[in-house]
């Protein structure tokens, strides 16, 4: 529905409630604009109810995911998820999905994290590269040569953010797997793949090695780790646990590097530079079909979350070749659809979607079109048509050109049609600014002729949402006392080990370090949010309009041996005094986690003034909080 975003932290609730709660989520994982959940399975109408909450533009499901598409916010929304449930579980009933749904989802998981680090590193070269054409002589000096490398830093060193990323989704030891693909990178195994490519026999335990060199690669490092989940799930329980913090790393590096420089990276490199020949033989054969084809769908594939899986074939061809027309035509696509929010602002006459259809106009310049495609385009049908067709138009005239893109640029859009420049091919540049131009100004003429797909009930319906989406359904007519849901020593958010509370990234509160066992309810209300799995927090929306979470401990939610136990329900009325829960604080401390409990205020924002109280003890008879509306 895309309406302003009051408060994160909730949103976040209130998206795993309607999931059905911690044990039904298999992993979660975010992009640039979406948070990406695989669960176990999909309670009724929770797309439909998700799709409503403030701050959510839809809800696609495809890939094997759940893809809630936020926008720019969602690191925000992403951080107070992880905040919720225990990201380290280990989950069984994940094949659910087919193959491709979960290739898909494993790409997306494996590259959204560092896309924009890849970008920023796709900007730099673009600037290098005006900067060498304005400039000839400036290559040759050292200054150019340092953020020359700089730039391509992230790219060399790809195999380290996949082996992060991958080993994150394929739950197994970040450690050992950045150990395992940061030796495929040694600069001596690069000295002897030179030597095997010059003629050299060089073998291991009598097997003769490849060629293959590893940086920028990905599929090997990839199924590195993939192989070493395994490797260490079957080592788990055959480890004594004085020996295995040793032993499992030593192991892991013995088979799994060898191994890949025997088998796993010559077979999956020689497969993708087969699947990258293949689309490069396409390309070649018909490149003004290819550019037509790829303007035309690109998009379509990005609703359904689909468009990571392309990703080895654009960082082999740039491995390979040095260029790649694929990104040339994938930016002609991105601008269709930017020029299309641009003509919607322009025709449009309700304030609410022209601030809309602005921001996501603005956002689309750096290459990131959900907000454009979700919260306009799609949503009135008649843009987005515009913008493929024209998109199509477009790559089919730079497909006359022979566009390249020099480098990975991540995130292709407008600021980046200056990685097609290279001095020897200019065609490459001027095919792609022209197909970009026909892509820009196409759907905005003729959005302004045939108009935005807009009806007059939508108008009412967004002049509507302009007068009552400032107000709250729960107003505090004056003021209201919390009091302490628990007995023990009172202490600022600030001396809290844990930067989601000490930051107040989950709102205003206080934190309690308790010397009894017990949560109790603060005031009347009804439990809102609840943690099956580990029982280690709670969250209440009382009858006042607050909305609190007690978080008992930090780190807890790894706990799930009974530490905790609830006696209250999903979505039960409570009374004040009620008893939530009770803890073992000894075995809470035995297992190495802090007692200090934050007590936050979720909704921070909707109230003028919080003050906190000044006691250094307190018991469940004393007031906590004091909050203005």
């Amino acid at each position: 529905m895309s309406s302003k975003i009051r408060d994160y932290n909730k949103l976040a609730v209130d998206i795993l409630n309607e999931l059905g709660g911690e044990n039904n989520i298999v992993t979660v994982s975010r992009c640039a604009t979406r948070l990406r959940l695989v669960t176990q399975h999909t309670p009724d109408h929770a797309k439909e109810n998700i799709a409503k909450l403030p701050g959510v533009i839809t809800v696609v499901e495809k890939g094997g995911q759940i893809q809630v598409v936020i926008g720019t916010h969602v690191d925000k929304v992403y951080n107070a998820f992880t905040q919720l449930i225990n990201t380290d579980k280990k989950v069984t009933n994940d094949n659910k999905a087919n193959i491709l749904n979960r290739v898909i989802a494993t790409m997306s998981a494996v590259f959204a994290p560092f896309v924009y680090v890849l970008a920023a590193s796709g900007i730099l070269q673009g600037i290098l590269i005006l900067i060498k054409l304005g400039f000839p002589k400036v290559e040759s000096t050292s200054t150019y040569k340092i953020f020359d490398f700089i730039s391509w830093a992230p790219f060399f060193f790809l195999p380290i953010f996949i082996a992060i990323t991958a080993s994150q989704h394929f739950r197994c030891n970040i450690y050992i797997a950045v150990a395992c693909c940061a030796a495929l990178l040694s600069p001596t195994w690069t000295k002897l793949a030179e030597l095997i490519k010059e003629g050299a026999k060089i073998d291991l335990f009598g097997i003769a090695l490849s060629e293959t060199p590893y940086n920028s690669t990905v599929l090997p490092p990839l199924f590195l780790v993939w192989l070493l989940s395994y490797l260490e799930r079957f080592l788990e329980p055959r480890l004594h646990s004085i020996i295995k913090p040793l032993l499992m790393p030593l192991i892991c590096l013995v088979i799994m590097v060898p191994s890949t420089l025997i088998a796993i990276g010559p077979i999956t490199a020689n497969a993708a530079h087969y699947i990258a020949n293949g689309y490069n033989w396409i390309v070649n054969l018909a490149p003004f079909i290819a550019g037509g084809l790829i303007g035309a769908v690109w998009q379509v594939l990005v609703i359904f979350g689909v468009h990571w899986g392309i990703a080895p074939v654009i960082t082999e061809n740039i491995n390979q070749y040095g260029q790649d027309s694929f990104q040339a035509f994938q930016t002609i696509a991105v601008i269709g659809q930017v020029g299309a929010a641009l003509g919607f602002y322009i025709k449009t006459k309700t304030q609410e979607m022209k601030g809309i259809s602005l921001s996501a106009f603005i956002t689309g310049l750096f290459g990131i079109t959900e907000p454009a495609i979700y919260g306009v385009n799609l949503r009135f049908k008649k843009p987005f048509i515009y913008g493929c067709i024209c998109a199509s138009l477009g790559g089919i005239v730079a497909g006359f050109f022979t566009p390249y893109y020099y480098t990975y640029a991540a995130l292709p859009g407008p600021l980046t049609i200056v990685n097609t420049i290279k001095p020897d091919n200019m065609s490459s540049f001027f095919g792609v600014a022209i197909g970009s131009a026909i892509a820009l100004i196409g759907p905005v003429i003729l959005i302004q002729i045939f108009g935005t797909g807009e009806t007059i009930q939508d108008n009412f319906n967004n002049q509507k949402t302009i007068n009552t989406q400032d107000n709250n359904p729960k107003i505090l007519l004056d003021e209201v006392d919390i009091t302490s849901p628990m007995t023990g020593k009172a202490l600022s958010l600030s001396e809290v080990p844990d930067p989601a509370f000490s930051q107040k990234l989950m709102g205003e509160g206080i934190a309690i370090e308790p010397t009894d066992n017990h949560v109790y309810a603060p005031f009347d209300g009804e439990v809102t949010a609840v943690f099956e799995n580990s029982k280690h927090a709670i969250g209440l929306t009382l009858d006042n309009g607050v909305e609190l979470l007690i978080h008992v401990g930090i780190d807890t939610v790894n706990l799930t041996n009974n530490e905790f136990a609830y006696h209250v329900e999903l979505h039960q009325k409570v009374k004040k005094g009620d008893l939530l829960i009770s803890f073992n604080p000894d075995a809470i401390k035995q297992a190495g986690y802090p007692l200090i409990t934050p007590i936050i205020i979720v909704n921070t924002d909707q109230y003028q003034q919080i003050s906190l109280t000044d006691k250094t003890q307190v018991t469940v008879d004393d007031i906590i909080f004091n909050i203005k509306q």
